[in-house]
């Protein structure tokens, strides 16, 4: 067969026009099922490929995600998290036919300058952002016409598509269980608090405190934003104030947490119980040996990055539909580091 086919090769072997072969490729509804067959039997006879430039062009689609991970590079390599997210992400783009674009930057500045090319240029069908935090230059990406998704909730942006978990519920599930085990002062190292999982997870805190009316004391409460050395830190600032138990807001901190319990001299949880916030041990991503395990609150992060995918997806094909919110479930796993596990 000629290698040089094209639609209206394809449509003069079908008995059909050069635009009816274009609306059968593209998947068009309105094609009687009877042409449809013949055209594609057709293509299957010949071998015919689709020139992917031609149907990005007719489609008004490139087939192209972008992911964007608005922190600087060194967090994108040092939090466990992240990894298992852009597994789920890429997995289900490979899925769904779809090229995922990663967008990493070392500073602010960068940010700002992708920032202004994203929004001049047209490649990208579509946005996914993962992290975002009050006041960076990409929150502008949701003011424009392209759509978007979020990993996160972004709340100075009620109007903006979002999958995320109960963040608040899963801090009040976690401070709820050390209560239960008798534990009497509890800290907490909180996570960035320019970000909806940092403000929300606090937020937890308290009202687990509340709820069983216990007292608030600022000197058990400290900022780890997330990030392992502060989290080092925090944890050697607490100890003066003799807390029996720590929530940690991520278990990438929580191993800090125990590094710096360890330091110091103390056992866990003989001395101190500790739970943090993520499973990543439960999601597959490779997290050093953790001792004694870690009691933590399970978020689904891989299937969060395929719900952004598949909600991403449905935006595009749908931009008139309303906002998207999705919000998965927690799970409490208890093991050995809270005192109650096996």
């Amino acid at each position: 067969m000629d290698g040089q086919l094209t639609l209206e090769k394809i449509g003069a072997l079908a008995g059909v026009s050069r635009a009816t072969v274009s609306r059968v490729i593209n998947h068009h509804p309105n094609i009687r099922p009877e042409v449809r067959q013949r055209v594609m039997q057709v293509i299957a006879e010949t071998g015919y490929q689709p020139n992917q430039a031609a149907r990005s062009l007719a489609s008004n689609r490139t087939g192209l995600l972008g992911l964007i991970i608005p922190r600087v590079i060194q967090a994108l390599f040092t939090d466990l998290y992240y990894p298992r997210l852009i597994q789920g992400i890429s997995q289900a783009c490979n899925e769904s036919g779809q090229t995922l674009a990663l967008f990493i930057f070392h500073t602010e500045e960068e940010e700002q300058q992708l920032t202004a090319q994203v929004m001049r240029q047209g490649f990208l069908d579509g946005l996914i952002i993962a992290g975002m935090h009050f006041g960076a230059p990409l929150n502008q990406l949701l003011l424009s016409e392209k759509p978007v998704m979020v990993i996160g909730e972004p709340l100075d942006y009620p109007q903006a598509s979002f999958v995320d978990v109960d963040n608040r519920l899963g801090a009040i599930t976690a401070v709820s269980h050390l209560i239960s085990l008798g534990h009497q002062r509890i800290a907490t190292i909180t996570g960035r608090l320019d970000m909806a999982a940092g403000q929300q997870r606090r937020q937890g805190y308290l009202d687990a405190l509340t709820a069983h009316n216990r007292p608030i004391d600022e000197a058990l409460i400290v900022a780890g934003d997330f990030e392992q050395d502060k989290a080092y830190q925090g944890t050697l600032e607490l100890l003066p104030h003799q807390p029996d138990a720590i929530f940690v807001a991520s278990d990438s901190m929580a191993l800090s947490t125990l590094r710096a319990l360890a330091d110091a001299g103390l056992q866990v949880p003989r001395d101190v119980a500790v739970v943090g916030y993520d499973d990543l041990a439960s999601e597959g991503t490779a997290v050093p040996l953790i001792n004694p395990p870690l009691t933590t609150i399970r978020q689904p992060i891989h299937r969060m990055g395929v719900q952004a995918v598949a909600t991403l997806l449905d935006l595009i094909k749908n931009p008139q539909a309303p906002p998207r919110r999705v919000i998965l479930p927690t799970e409490l796993i208890i093991r050995q580091s809270c005192g109650a596990g096996p």
